[in-house]
């Protein structure tokens, strides 16, 4: 398994029209913005979509997205064990946007989601929260909720992964409707 290439985001712009772009953030969050032409697939269902995938990739090179890199580069691990080469987008939509490169909203798409990284915070800042008042009040032992938060969020950083978002990736406003991935999967296998 190689390191997945990367393109900066001024390079990925001239070649859009070439590649195949796959975000892999979750459905709310491309909802909130996407890289023009990007296709939408989870990265816990770059399995499911592998076939698709493959064929798009036999036809032109891919071109996998997420907030900032580390859900690409993942996913592009996943495709390149499978036999299928990809690159990731240095920076993710972040750098995109922050280059003044436009997003694009899906048609009719009024619904705003928190970025996965928001969630997590969140979630992380609430437990922490919650395991200290409870500590205080009911008994000491609360307190280990927010050691365990803290230790997530250190392993989390040392690993470049997120336990805690592929938690909340599972949740159903973060979830793919099935038609929306079989009509995603359907433009792939059309290219």
């Amino acid at each position: 398994m190689t390191t997945p290439t990367s393109l900066a985001t001024d390079e990925a712009r001239t070649r859009l029209h070439e590649l195949t772009v796959i975000d892999v953030r979750t459905p709310g969050e491309y909802a909130g913005g996407h890289l023009p032409g990007a296709l939408n697939i989870p990265l816990d269902q770059i399995r499911r979509a592998l076939p698709d995938i493959r064929h798009a990739a036999g036809h032109g090179d891919v071109l996998v997205v997420c907030a900032s890199g580390a859900r690409s580069e993942n996913a592009c691990k996943i495709l390149a064990g499978n036999g299928v080469t990809a690159a990731t987008l240095s920076g993710g939509t972040g750098a995109w946007a922050a280059d003044g490169h436009e997003l694009h909203h899906p048609q009719g798409s009024s619904r705003t989601s928190w970025g996965m990284e928001r969630q997590v915070r969140l979630t992380a800042g609430v437990i922490v929260l919650l395991g200290l008042l409870l500590g205080l009040v009911v008994h000491p032992a609360f307190q280990l909720l927010s050691a365990g938060i803290a230790a997530g969020l250190v392993f989390s950083a040392l690993t470049n992964t997120c336990g805690m978002a592929a938690l909340l990736a599972r949740l159903p406003h973060n979830r793919p409707r099935a038609a929306d991935l079989d009509k995603t999967l359907a433009a792939l296998r059309n290219r």
